[in-house]
């Protein structure tokens, strides 16, 4: 058997990690298990979760009722093809989700992972608008400082300056960018905030498929809030000007916010719906793309008479079976309550933060609490820092920020803000 050294050093000279150099010069954590919202690594430390393995743990980490979801579908099957095929979980998950959502989304279409599904969300869009005879409707609108996933239309979407993605614009469809919203979730709405995004539609709607965003809360671009009003005048303006509105939930999905789906807030139905990163509370990768009868109604007089996407492992009935578990799960206690009081006390907690020299904002959004920063952070520096104080967090350029598990304990909580205040007051 390998040492942890022998491990982490052909892990750092081989193995390819997200956003990562070869070799790996950042600092990279062997992780032994986990239980609930607990990470023990390999060289005996526990740590506390502070962001839910990008999001998705929602329910922790070995929960009995996904294990046991789990165990009972893989004695039936791990996998079966999904094309000309079909299969309890599916079917369940789908009725679920159908639920769930906004009423007039009836279709629903199975991926591997967000990025597939924003992927699957912008070719719907296109080949509606070619089934209709329109297919000079190619380009997307969609708002700066947002971020829709890795893939190449995914890509094309982010923000092409301050996203992670420029080195690839000259690669990638130029869509159209409208400002970014400036008014924060809890103030006052102005209606010159939506300008940039009406002006664009009056000027390129006859070549727009679709508006393309993440509702009330931009994440990996920013963890910026704003305000539910500019989602609401987003989608009046998409019908006035006959442009599909697609929002990407796939972060802010299943709760996150402190509503069901962030759109919630705006009272808003998307023509086109992405979810996934908490759809299986973590348990293994699953997406979902949703639309509506009227735009699943037109493939099949299109000219390809169906829509040109099949992943293999669509609908994987594991995945499934574990997401239906964890959806139950979810609906079984009174989640809005709970995000709330992790909100409170996030909100209490990293107030402190504000007066610190380093940091230029605090905010709070249900189970999110971000603290910005004036300057980028060394990750080189600061990781290993959060894994000494026993907490695990995985900050970006100047954010720093948490979004925990929603079965965290309030100790657990202070662990992690008081981490966070520790380190920033060092900064």
């Amino acid at each position: 058997m390998q040492s942890l050294q022998q491990l982490l050093e052909f892990d750092r000279l081989h193995v390819w990690h997200p956003y990562a150099a070869m070799p790996n010069l950042l600092p990279v954590f062997a992780v032994e298990s986990a239980q609930g919202v607990r990470i023990q690594l390999m060289d005996g430390r526990s740590l506390i979760d502070g962001i839910s393995s990008w999001w998705t743990c929602i329910h922790g980490y070995n929960h009995p009722r996904l294990n046991q979801a789990a165990h009972a579908q893989i004695d039936r099957m791990s996998h079966i093809m999904f094309g000309g095929l079909t299969h309890q979980p599916a079917v369940e998950l789908a009725q679920k989700l159908i639920a769930m959502t906004p009423a007039a989304l009836q279709q629903v279409f199975f991926c591997d992972s967000g990025s597939v599904a924003v992927e699957v969300a912008m070719k719907m869009a296109l080949q509606y608008w070619y089934n209709r005879g329109l297919p000079q409707k190619q380009r997307f609108l969609t708002i700066r400082n947002g971020y829709h996933g890795d893939t190449f239309a995914a890509m094309s979407a982010c923000d092409p300056v301050n996203g992670m993605h420029h080195l690839f614009r000259n690669s990638l469809t130029q869509q159209y960018f409208a400002e970014a919203p400036q008014i924060r979730f809890d103030q006052d709405w102005q209606e010159q905030d939506i300008a940039s995004f009406a002006a664009l539609l009056a000027a390129h709607h006859d070549h727009i498929a679709a508006a393309i965003f993440e509702p009330v809360v931009q994440n990996a671009g920013g963890m910026r809030f704003y305000h539910p009003d500019y989602v609401q005048q987003a989608k009046a303006l998409c019908e006035k000007y006959n442009v599909l509105l697609i929002l990407d939930e796939i972060a802010t999905g299943f709760g996150r916010t402190g509503k069901l789906f962030a759109c919630d807030y705006a009272t808003v139905c998307p023509d086109i719906l992405c979810v996934g990163k908490a759809l299986t509370g973590g348990f293994m990768s699953l997406a979902a793309t949703l639309t509506t009868r009227e735009i699943s109604e037109s493939f099949a007089a299109g000219e390809a008479g169906v829509l040109m996407h099949g992943p293999t492992f669509m609908a994987n009935p594991l995945a499934c079976a574990v997401a239906l578990e964890n959806l139950n799960l979810l609906d079984s206690y009174d989640w809005r309550s709970t995000i709330g009081a992790i909100a409170s006390q996030l909100k209490t907690e990293l107030e402190p933060c504000r007066s610190l020299a380093a940091v230029k904002d605090v905010r709070v959004l249900g189970a999110i609490g971000v603290v910005e920063l004036h300057e980028p952070v060394d990750m080189a520096v600061i990781q290993p820092r959060f894994v000494e104080e026993g907490v695990w967090l995985r900050p970006f350029g100047r954010l720093i920020y948490t979004m925990p598990p929603y079965i965290i304990q309030p100790s657990e909580l202070t662990a992690i803000t008081r981490a966070i205040y520790k380190i920033v007051a060092q900064i």
